[in-house]
């Protein structure tokens, strides 16, 4: 619930829908992100679009209601968090190819879902240890490893993938792993394991789902139940915790890796500049420079 010490309303939002005047929205996007103060990035693509925006309540309002009037976003479903201060540095508006990449041009979400489970359904699954029809459940991490660190389902499958594009192969090769189970995928608010559902049915899978709105409409709606740690979110809030507050997890800006709360207390991390993971390099190219001389 937003409060007076958190002004600030971030969304994340997107919508799989033909999109084929990008280029020419680009600029109506940026002018009315601009007049409204608003900061963060919008993405616009063939295939749809997808957005992480920060504003004051008003000025997030009057641009939905701008966004909404067009009939491609009328119903395009936001996931609201809260933050004392501004999280994004800048307002972009970038179009590029696809809202995720993946690299699979025929799956097209607009054209069919794969099936879905709501977040309060999963947790009944995940309590009972099984589906509706007696299954195991099993979770798939779709992100990329560094934002499974900082936190995720229990006992959840993670391939330490480095980037969405290693997905298809990786769950292909171990299709056979989840013979009489069914899949959940998930991951930060929808957008790829939504191509990854599909994807692990064009593949064979016969039972594989969806977490409908992510991790973020889980914590929305659910907390924090099954889930260990915090989400890794790209602003500066870095990670937000099951009640969605930022978290004390911090991102080194020398080398992205994430820093937790413990490993901040280390003489190596300076922020800004060093953390745990880059020091011991930096010292060691330092070293090098040196000798060298």
């Amino acid at each position: 619930m937003q409060s007076p010490d958190t002004p600030y309303v971030n969304i994340a939002a997107y919508k799989f829908i033909t999109f084929d005047d990008t280029a020419e929205k680009r600029a109506e996007f940026l002018d009315i992100c601009q007049k409204n103060n608003l900061r963060g990035t919008v993405l616009l693509t063939p295939e749809g679009i997808n957005m992480f925006l920060a504003g004051l309540r008003h000025e997030i309002d009057a641009y939905l209601a701008w966004l909404r009037a067009d009939a491609r976003f009328a119903d395009i479903v936001v996931k609201e968090s809260f933050s004392a201060k501004q999280p994004f540095t800048r307002m972009l508006v970038k179009l590029k190819a696809e809202i995720i990449t993946m690299k699979h041009p025929l799956i097209k979400p607009e054209e069919g879902r794969a099936p879905s489970v709501e977040p309060q359904d999963l947790k009944r699954w995940l309590d009972q240890g099984h589906d509706d029809n007696g299954k195991p459940v099993v979770m798939v991490d779709t992100r990329n490893g560094f934002e499974v660190d900082v936190g995720t389902f229990e006992n959840t499958v993670d391939y330490r993938i480095a980037k969405f594009t290693e997905f298809p192969q990786v769950i292909k090769d171990h299709k056979a792993d989840f013979d009489g189970k069914t899949v959940v995928t998930f991951c930060t608010g929808g957008i790829r394991c939504e191509k990854a559902a599909i994807h692990m049915q064009n593949i064979g899978y016969d039972s594989v789902y969806q977490l409908e709105g992510g991790i973020l409409r889980y914590f929305e709606e659910v907390g924090g139940a099954h889930y260990k740690g915090d989400c890794f979110v790209f602003d500066y809030r870095t990670a937000l915790s099951p009640d969605l507050k930022e978290s004390q997890t911090a991102q080194c800006f020398a080398c992205r890796a994430v820093v937790t709360p413990r490993e901040q207390l280390s003489p190596d991390y300076v922020p800004g500049k060093s953390c745990p993971y880059c020091a011991p390099k930096q010292r060691a190219a330092a070293e090098a420079t040196a000798a060298q001389a």
